[in-house]
């Protein structure tokens, strides 16, 4: 037997005792601060997806939408430790990107996953595109899903979507981001107008598999972005990775949504940054895609990995 085919033999082996040893079910994985609650749903056979969840300070709720993929491939879900059902804190020392790559890095070490698909959405995404930049290995292509890499373009998109919104709630904005009260009633009002347009613009779904009460962390999104999606005053107020696109190498499909934060704009510009790339729209959706049109997210994503496996063979 040729070494090329025992290596080979030796790579499936590994790849098919990952996939054996991923079943449905929840844990917790311990991690510099606490414990991350996470989850498999699935019972498919093929290469899992690993999901990471927006915020900073979000759960991972969202992702029970994609339940259905899960009769191809598992998926891996989790909360990032300090929200949902992972341990709680206010630990500001914790509130590092790096210390995110770390959860992800903690959670792939102790499922043992060789190969997988790594999806992000909206913070997730500049998470996914870190803990890739550090640890590539095993990860087969990359899912951004209505993506953030810069704070200064994720404001300037937001400038752009508030001059769409009534002369009332521009005023209301501008006034709350002058005077940095953003408890006023007009703010708070404004907030809820512009996360109507632009982040779920229908009503949240619903998913049995959500059963126990998971809030995220207005701490931790409140420290690191700010009071709202369109005023960032965090310590992410100078992120910015655009650059660091170029270095993937791995196939990447980028999503967004007709109306979302993401917009289409900005993100076929960093879809055109990545080598093996494609992208995706889905019509009537706003920030919220998998809320706003869940069928035809579901689809891009399986989409896109038939056609990296296609690729692949």
């Amino acid at each position: 037997m040729s070494k090329k085919i025992l290596s080979l033999l030796v790579l499936i082996h590994f790849s098919f005792v990952a996939l054996a040893q991923l079943k449905e079910g929840e844990g917790k994985v311990g991690v510099q601060g606490g414990k991350i609650w996470y989850r498999v749903i699935g019972k498919g056979k093929g290469i899992p997806i690993l999901m990471l969840h927006g915020g900073p300070g979000g759960t991972s709720r969202s992702f029970y939408q994609f339940e259905s993929i899960g009769k191809d491939r598992p998926i891996v879900l989790f909360d990032q430790l300090g929200s949902g059902r992972s341990d709680y804190h206010t630990d500001t020392s914790l509130l590092k990107v790096p210390l995110f790559v770390e959860q992800v890095k903690a959670l792939v070490s102790s499922l043992q996953l060789q190969s997988f698909y790594l999806h992000g959405h909206s913070w997730g995404t500049a998470l996914a595109l870190e803990y890739y930049l550090k640890y590539p290995k095993g990860v087969k292509a990359i899912i951004f899903n209505s993506p953030y890499f810069s704070t200064k373009l994720w404001k300037k998109d937001a400038d752009i979507l508030i001059k769409t919104l009534p002369d009332s709630i521009q005023y209301a904005i501008a006034v709350g981001e002058k005077t940095g009260d953003f408890n006023s009633a007009a703010y708070i009002n404004a907030n809820t107008v512009y996360a109507k347009n632009f982040g779920v613009r229908n009503s949240r779904l619903t998913s049995d598999l959500d059963t126990i009460m998971a809030a995220g962390n207005g701490f931790i999104y409140n420290y690191m972005w700010g009071p709202t999606e369109f005023t960032a005053t965090g310590t992410l107020i100078h992120y910015n990775r655009i650059k660091s696109l170029s270095k993937i190498q791995v196939p990447a499909l980028f999503i967004t949504g007709e109306y979302d934060e993401a917009r289409p704009q900005t993100v076929r510009y960093f879809s055109r940054l990545v080598k093996k790339s494609q992208f995706g729209i889905i019509e009537g959706a706003g920030h919220g895609t998998m809320h706003d049109n869940k069928e035809k997210n579901i689809q891009l994503i399986k989409d896109f990995i038939a056609s990296v496996e296609q690729i692949k063979k």
